[in-house]
């Protein structure tokens, strides 16, 4: 694309209309940088549902024959194409080999994930011995807690993002709960500056170097469920060791969405679901991280027979051998069939790379932001006029590809408006609508539909 040339958004854009001769909001500038997408084929990978298949479409005034625009993948990615292949052959298997099935064919139940674990950690920026794909997310930070929250009564907070994922609120808190402390003297929330909707690195950084003798464990998202903010995790992760404290995140809105580093940036501990920018189907199977350097130092707090060396597993002699790092804290076998959901959409992330697809996402969202403040933004001229505010950082160094909308009428009849028209994306509470262009298979041409559908769905507001 002509920005990888060294042009920013605004003067791709404006070449780029120049060059075909017409305004830089017209759908022609979506063509052309569909065309030029290096990374355009790997649409095809994926099943777009139609809008006539959507259940609040309203077919007066949208043609149900058309894909839907679908922007929620930081809810639920698509399904992958070879999703059902793969379902069906694990199927076929079972209903041939019967029990056979655990030792036999491409994926052996016995060890299916662990063919997984090198593409994931590609995803993660980790090496595949720090990884392991097992239970939920919840289930995952429960796990790792129980080993790396190891308070003392100097050292017994744990620091997490004020209206952090309800999950992580509550997982946290019921460690605190178990190890016999007070949520509210243990749990240390911090908040953005009154009038502002993002956390300030530097006030995070603040008080880490404040609070951080007392604090154990510094537990933020990768990226913000709510405002979209990308998290500087290499500089928490910094700051929190520098204190003396284990820094761990949870990734489930970062893994698939930003070009991650976990080994690099010395993250203690990650964990993720898959079903959001990994596109494995909801309930999907979860990932964990465990650093390399606690191989010989953190170990599982609750044991079970997967997290045995499988070369002694069937041995059954009950004397654990246990697996070194995260491969430890595996519990039972993992579903086959969810295995073969997360391999579908795996496969299609090794095509390319997260840095490759980081680059088409900063384009992407930014080509979305750029329509949305040229038409939308808040006009003193028309006071009636329908409004959007941003409310995710504008630097594209502290976002996702995920935008959230706050806008001046209510929020639910836009959305309302949005899906009868074929749009899939998200309401959060309080006044929040969530959008999210995936560079995996979201189009230049999906996005300037949907300014287009915004702005007749505004229209009746």
């Amino acid at each position: 694309m002509d920005q990888s040339m060294g042009r920013s958004l605004n003067e791709t854009l404006a070449h780029v209309s120049a060059q075909l001769g017409c305004s830089p909001y017209s759908s022609e500038v979506a063509s052309y940088l569909d065309d030029h997408d290096e990374l355009r084929h790997l649409r095809q990978h994926f099943l777009v549902p139609k809008i006539g298949d959507l259940p609040q479409s309203d077919l007066s005034v949208v043609d149900g024959n058309m894909e839907c625009i679908y922007l929620v993948g930081n809810s639920l990615g698509l399904q992958p194409k070879s999703a059902r292949v793969y379902l069906e052959e694990e199927l076929d298997k079972w209903a041939k080999l019967g029990v056979h099935g655990h030792m036999e064919g491409s994926r052996p139940w016995v060890r299916a994930e662990e063919n997984l674990e090198e593409l994931t950690a590609r995803v993660v920026g980790a090496k595949s011995e720090e990884v392991a794909l097992m239970n939920g997310l919840t289930v995952n930070l429960h796990l790792l807690m129980l080993s790396f929250y190891q308070p003392t009564a100097v050292r017994h907070k744990i620091l997490l993002e004020d209206k952090a994922f309800p999950s992580d609120h509550y997982a946290v808190e019921s460690q605190i709960r178990l190890r016999g402390f007070d949520p509210e003297q243990s749990m240390l929330l911090i908040s953005p500056r009154k009038g502002e909707e993002s956390l300030r690195t530097e006030d995070i950084l603040e008080v880490i170097e404040k609070e951080g003798d007392s604090i154990a464990v510094v537990m933020f998202s990768g990226v913000q469920y709510y405002t979209g903010q990308l998290f500087d995790m290499a500089a928490i992760t910094q700051a929190g060791h520098r204190k003396g404290c284990y820094v761990g995140f949870d990734c489930a809105h970062a893994a698939g969405n930003v070009d991650l580093q976990l080994h690099d940036w010395g993250v203690d501990f990650a964990c993720w679901c898959s079903y959001k920018y990994l596109n494995s189907g909801c309930g999907a199977i979860a990932g964990a991280f465990i650093h390399e350097k606690h191989n010989g130092s953190i170990k599982p707090a609750l044991l079970g027979w997967w997290g045995h060396d499988l070369k002694t597993r069937f041995n059954m002699d009950n004397v654990m051998d246990l697996q070194p790092g995260v491969k430890g804290f595996r519990l039972s076998n993992q579903p086959i069939m969810l295995v073969c959901l997360l391999q579908a959409s795996l496969e299609v992330f090794n095509l390319t790379s997260m840095k490759a697809l980081r680059r088409k996402s900063v384009l992407l969202t930014g080509y979305m932001e750029f329509l949305i403040q040229h038409y939308f933004s808040k006009d003193s001229s028309e006071p009636l006029k329908a409004s959007i505010h941003i409310i995710t950082p504008s630097d594209p160094e502290q976002r996702g590809c995920q935008l959230s909308l706050s806008f001046s009428i209510p929020v639910k009849e836009v959305h309302k408006e949005l899906e009868k028209r074929g749009v899939a994306c998200d309401v959060r509470e309080p006044n929040v609508v969530r959008i999210a262009p995936v560079p995996l298979y979201n189009t230049f041409s999906d996005v300037h539909r949907f300014i287009q559908t915004l702005r007749a769905a505004l229209i009746n507001q």
